[in-house]
């Protein structure tokens, strides 16, 4: 029984030496420890940082993240909307990001012997109990690539978080702009119902009068229907998006009034899917490290503590060795061309999407005033024909034709406006500044 004492003690022993040859282990923290154990109850206690904590201070890309302010005016309708609708946000990615960040702190420790019990049941039916110590002293660098891997995985989440909340924003934004067009569309369809049963009357009552023929009046009527329809499904338009936008805040937003402002440039930020593929690309690299070490055989010391002790070293792979392994490690070994290239396309892609919206903007903003210019022109029209039929020198359908033209260019002035800040917000979620970092 002493021999066997003295042998678990060896074992024990030469782990834990050769755990100390492995990169992370400190030598220094005895010292923190023990300072730690003669302190003094009146001393005063400094919180120590957290793992995941140490991982966002190490971290480029959620540095990076974190300093992104939103472009949104805080006291506008569009900051209104923003804080709104991330205060109900269920953060699902958020959850993806713990989890990570858990399974990276996992990960930090794997250069540690692991130790484990073993339990066997004899011929005899007598129960054998023993204490498994195993140490890797080389492994080709897998461990090195597990652990990279967990951290990139955590930038991957971190980046997956604050796309979902933009894309949220987002979202909000758009179907505010979409309760906002419907409104005015229904504003300007009431005023021109108002107007056109003007005219219905009108011709009505030269019909009666036999002035007009039967089929102007006819006409009216169909026209009547039609812009009642458009109005009728343009309050019904407005009703749904602020249905919908309640549903995903956390307080009704249908009093809210105002055109939402998004001062956004194709400057703002870089955009997240390149902050992504910059991420993933790590990722990948990390993935094929501990694939090829997986392939090559390592060394390990290890051996079984209780009855029947043993110790010894061990060389092995996880894979057997055949004629394809020259092409699995070539494959593993591309891993960082291919993630560059994927880099290389995101970056190609956002950047044509961001000069695309630019230009979509400059244009819509300019037919924008090109429509307003239009649309007093048709006013000025409309004036004319007007007096020109109060003296008599007009038919009443002369003047409905120049009203259906003033009216026309309303509806297009207001959708081009309106198409102008939906643009506008497609460009700040791909550079993800609808929201602070800091607050995501």
């Amino acid at each position: 029984m002493g021999q066997k004492r003295i042998r678990a003690g060896g074992i024990c022993a030469l782990a834990l030496a050769l755990s100390g040859c492995a990169p992370g282990m400190a030598g220094n923290r005895a010292p923190a420890d023990m300072v730690a154990r003669f302190k003094t109850p009146d001393a005063v206690q400094i919180a120590k940082p957290t793992y995941a904590e140490k991982l966002a201070a190490n971290s480029q890309i959620i540095q990076g993240l974190s300093r992104r302010v939103s472009v949104l005016p805080k006291d506008g309708v569009s900051g209104a909307i923003a804080s709104s609708v991330l205060a109900a946000n269920s953060r699902t990615a958020e959850a993806e990001l713990r989890a990570a960040a858990l399974r990276a702190e996992a990960a930090s420790t794997n250069w540690l012997p692991r130790i484990g019990p073993q339990i066997s049941l004899s011929a005899l039916g007598s129960v054998a109990a023993n204490l498994v110590v195993d140490q890797v002293l080389f492994d080709n660098g897998r461990r090195k690539g597990e652990r990279a891997f967990a951290v990139a995985d955590v930038d991957v989440a971190a980046v997956s978080l604050a796309q979902d909340t933009n894309r949220r924003v987002a979202e909000a934004l758009r179907l505010y702009t979409a309760a906002a067009e419907a409104r005015e569309t229904a504003t300007l369809g009431q005023a021109t119902l108002k107007d056109m049963s003007h005219f219905e009357w009108v011709m009505g009552e030269r019909v009666k009068g036999g002035v007009s023929d039967m089929s102007d009046l006819t006409i009216l009527h169909q026209k009547l229907s039609e812009i009642r329809a458009g109005y009728t499904a343009a309050i019904e338009r407005e009703a749904t998006s602020l249905s919908e936008l309640n549903a995903m805040s956390i307080q009704p937003l249908s009093d809210l009034r105002g055109m939402p402002e998004i001062p956004v440039t194709a400057g703002a930020g870089e955009p997240l899917i390149v902050v992504r593929a910059k991420a993933e690309k790590t990722r990948s690299i990390a993935a094929a490290a501990v694939e090829r070490a997986s392939i090559l055989p390592a060394l390990s010391a290890g051996g079984t503590i209780g009855k029947g002790s043993s110790l010894g070293l061990n060389i092995g792979s996880d894979q057997l060795l055949g004629l394809g392994t020259k092409a699995s490690l070539e494959a593993a070994a591309l891993a960082d061309e291919t993630a560059t290239r994927k880099l290389r396309q995101a970056r190609e892609d956002s950047i044509r999407d961001l000069r695309r919206l630019e230009k979509q903007i400059s244009a819509k903003s300019r037919q924008s005033a090109e429509a307003a210019t239009l649309t007093g022109q048709a006013k000025r029209n409309l004036d004319v024909f007007q007096e020109q039929y109060d003296a008599g020198q007009r038919q009443v359908m002369d003047v409905v034709g120049v009203y259906e033209t003033y009216a026309r260019q309303q509806q297009s002035q207001v959708a081009l406006k309106y198409d102008v800040i939906r643009l506008r917000i497609e460009m700040a979620q791909i550079q993800g500044v609808l929201a602070d970092g800091s607050a995501i």
